[in-house]
């Protein structure tokens, strides 16, 4: 149940929200993941739009963006890890409508330690997460 912040400056995307639902929908694609409302009620994106003047690298540009993605331990193997950067990066410049923005796009991939997984109030850990799938998956049966 991965959580995505997404850094640019204000502008970049016509349709943050758009964008926000078509990544949280590729990495949930890319884990996955059983399609039951646990897992697509939470996988979100965050799009934080900022000022032009708080982004820069070294030459003065301010044209990058940097996804974070955070998932459970273990959530993504090497396989899933590159496919995740891929889709992601290649989802980002599409909604920018700027191919080179590929070039200038960063994914951060952060894993939560077990138990450091926080929803409804409980710290989870990855195997009651898998639990609360199961009995999710049971009901639908």
């Amino acid at each position: 149940m991965p959580m995505i912040d997404v850094y640019a400056t204000t502008g970049t995307f016509s349709d943050p929200r758009q964008l926000a639902q078509d990544l949280a929908a590729a990495v949930m694609a890319v884990e996955q993941v059983p399609d039951i409302p646990l897992f697509r009620q939470n996988t979100a994106a965050f799009v934080h739009e900022l000022p032009e003047h708080a982004l820069s690298d070294v030459d003065g540009g301010n044209d990058h963006v940097r996804v974070q993605v955070l998932t459970n331990h273990g959530a993504l193997d090497r396989a899933k890890q590159l496919a995740v950067v891929r889709r992601l990066t290649d989802i980002v410049a599409e909604a920018a409508a700027d191919p080179t923005l590929t070039e200038r796009t960063w994914v951060l991939l952060t894993e939560a330690p077990d138990g450091g997984w926080g929803l409804a109030g409980h710290a989870h850990t990855n195997g009651e997460l898998v639990d609360a799938a199961r009995r999710e998956l049971g009901r639908r049966g």
